[in-house]
């Protein structure tokens, strides 16, 4: 969805406030693809702060499905996101500017999608934990450790005692 914002851009002391809908059902990145279980129209504010200048503030509240990073058991992730931008207008973008908000400003429009797209790219947690202390699953038999030990022996040897254990087990008798 495109907001257009040319009558704040050029109108001194102007302010709009606007709800837009999203559109976005799923949430893509590198770490993967995320559902979007529940969301609220994306609220905006929009105030001229100087000739083709204007400040971008607003909320948006979404629910993603994802798993967690230890145990992969579905966690939901809530991004609570509150913003503040300054957006620029075509006409007295500077360099600098124009790298900033080429990705969600369309001439004097505002591309809604990815500009929520954006802000959930830099609010979104490094690490899904179902729980602070989630135990994770089994690297040997792939059971999940929260639910029930399993028993294995996942006793890895330090890699930089294999020589010094190489010249035990050669001068053992058999």
């Amino acid at each position: 969805m495109l907001v257009n914002l040319s009558d704040v851009l050029t109108s001194e002391g102007k302010q709009v406030q606007e709800e837009a809908v999203l559109e976005m059902t799923s949430f893509k990145c590198r770490m993967g693809s995320y559902k979007i279980l529940e969301k609220t129209p994306v609220s905006f504010t929009f105030t001229n702060i100087e000739d083709g200048k204007a400040r971008v503030e607003g909320s948006v509240w979404l629910k993603f499905k994802a798993e967690c990073d230890r145990c992969l058991a579905e966690v939901p992730v809530i991004l609570d996101l509150g913003f503040d931008r300054i957006v620029v207008s075509p006409d007295v973008t500077t360099e600098e500017e124009a790298v900033d908000d080429l990705s969600f400003m369309e001439g004097y429009q505002l591309n809604v999608e990815t500009f929520v797209y954006n802000e959930i790219i830099g609010n979104w947690p490094a690490k899904i934990l179902c729980k602070e202390d989630c135990k994770g699953i089994c690297p040997v038999c792939g059971q999940n450790l929260n639910i029930k030990d399993c028993g294995c022996d996942t006793f890895v040897p330090d890699p930089r005692m294999a020589a010094i254990q190489n010249i035990f087990n050669a001068s053992k008798e058999v």
